[in-house]
């Protein structure tokens, strides 16, 4: 029923075999103490990125988690959520959203990262923003337009909530199910991140099951 993982043991740098019956809460994952409201339909589970296009090991996991990503199964939904910590990360916020509502993230999603974390670009001022945005088919007038819109500030505070509710102080981080929360730290790296998460679907899936 359980596939079987190979995960590392933190602070040992070893791997071992663990499957899903075998994580343990606080060494693989953080169990959060009240559920955060999940966003897919009846019988999905939701996996949620929570991540800001400057944080280096964000960028990082990209690479391992995409090609998790083409491995899910169906019942899977992943939703991106940005992290929202002030300053540079809100601006960022703001640019996902905004590009959300033009209907070009998906497509930008990964040129965002490129640009700042090998272009060397910021991307934290408007200007810069909406420049790199009508890149994607939108007018920078547009870009300019949707960054300050109104629909767009009211889902960065909601981000802003669920990070809170999420209990989370850092990213990257993968929620499963709105409810087990996996970092680097307990998962013992970042290439280990999709396989803990992996594992915790499984374990979602059985008890439903039950």
């Amino acid at each position: 029923m359980f596939k079987t993982l190979m995960v590392a043991v933190v602070g040992l740098g070893l791997s071992v075999a663990v499957n899903a019956q075998e994580l343990v809460e606080g060494q693989h994952y953080e169990l959060l103490p009240s559920p955060v409201e999940t966003h897919v339909e009846e019988g999905q589970i939701e996996v949620t990125e929570v991540f800001w296009f400057g944080c280096p090991h964000c960028y990082r996991l990209q690479e391992p988690v995409n090609a998790w990503y083409e491995t899910l199964e169906g019942d899977v939904s992943v939703e991106h959520m940005p992290a929202t910590m002030g300053g540079d990360w809100n601006t960022h916020a703001t640019a996902f959203y905004a590009a959300e509502s033009l209907g070009i993230e998906e497509e930008l999603h990964a040129d965002f990262f490129n640009a700042i974390h090998q272009e060397g670009r910021s991307l934290t001022e408007t200007d810069d923003i909406a420049a790199f945005f009508a890149e994607y088919g939108v007018s920078e007038e547009e870009a300019k337009q949707a960054l300050t819109a109104f629909n767009v500030r009211s889902e960065v505070n909601k981000a802003n909530s669920r990070m809170r509710e999420m209990r989370l102080m850092g990213v990257p981080a993968l929620v499963i199910d709105g409810r087990f929360v996996v970092t680097p730290s307990t998962a013992g790296s970042l290439d280990n991140m999709p396989q803990i998460a992996q594992a915790l679907i499984e374990q979602v899936r059985a008890e439903r099951t039950e």
